[in-house]
């Protein structure tokens, strides 16, 4: 997988408070150090709290604000409650740009994580049985990925040239397979009910489920560069000094150990492979 990876080049509820727009980016007038709030997703904590303390030593505040879906952090950025967020890929990003008319851009990118199709009751492909459900995310671009990786699994066929798939997408559904649309949170929890669930390896990570838990994985190759997760800012503020200092301060050894420990091998931090 690794080779396929290095020619990519290149989950709404507040779990903290003080989602303050005063201070956002700015420098205290009575210190040098700037505060930078900054969107994570609540499994990426670990990840992050190292940076805080490496940034503090270069008199950037970070300040991480926790979020545990998908919809909140970029309504968050564009409303300048935080200064940037790290949960979404390119994807995403592009989608909900075009959808919600934002400028948000990217000003760094951090890591690839392939989607797995997880089952709490079978080792296999093999065990999946005419009628049995199936849990996918619903927004719109895990959904649409997800439905990809059950095609690329044999599973289903999809109409032919949908960028961004819906279950209404399915052409051949061999198996009569029930899919099942769920907010991402909730698809690791539903894995007992259901017989197979493809997760986002943060949701995954939550759950504490590894690769190996996996009975299928996303191919990652050239093409998967829209994957690839990434350090977001409004556009007015992408030549930030301080904003980019948090990309030079997240892309390092240390954090690559962590992003290996936190996801249990699921995401590949994309520095690593550019080399």
């Amino acid at each position: 997988m690794k080779k396929g990876l290095k020619k990519v080049i290149t989950g709404a509820t507040v779990l903290v408070a003080g989602l303050l727009i005063a201070g956002c980016g700015k420098q205290s007038a009575s210190s040098k150090e700037t505060t930078v709030k900054i969107a994570v997703m609540s499994s990426d904590e670990p990840i992050w709290k190292p940076i805080v303390k490496k940034l503090k030593k270069q008199d950037i505040n970070l300040k991480l604000v926790e979020f545990s879906d998908y919809n909140t952090p970029n309504k968050a950025l564009t409303e300048h409650q935080v200064d940037l967020n790290s949960f979404q890929h390119y994807n995403f990003l592009d989608s909900w740009n075009d959808a919600h008319k934002t400028n948000i851009v990217s000003i760094g990118e951090t890591y690839i994580a392939p989607l797995n199709l997880y089952s709490s009751k079978l080792k296999s492909l093999k065990g999946i049985k005419s009628g049995d459900k199936i849990a996918i995310p619903n927004d719109a671009t895990n959904e649409g990925r997800a439905l990809n990786v059950l095609e690329e699994a044999g599973l289903i066929t999809l109409k032919k040239g949908v960028k961004l798939p819906t279950v209404k997408d399915i052409a051949k559904n061999p198996k009569k397979l029930s899919i099942t649309e769920l907010e991402a949170a909730q698809t690791a929890r539903a894995l007992p009910n259901v017989a197979a669930a493809v997760v986002t390896n943060d949701i995954a990570a939550d759950a504490d489920l590894t690769v190996k838990d996996a009975i299928f994985r996303e191919t990652v190759n050239a093409r998967s560069k829209q994957w690839i997760n990434i350090i977001a800012a409004n556009k007015k503020d992408k030549n930030n000094k301080a904003y980019k200092k948090v990309v030079k301060a997240y892309r390092t050894a240390v954090t690559a150990k962590n992003i290996a420990k936190v996801y249990k091998g699921t995401a590949e931090p994309i520095w690593t492979l550019e080399k």
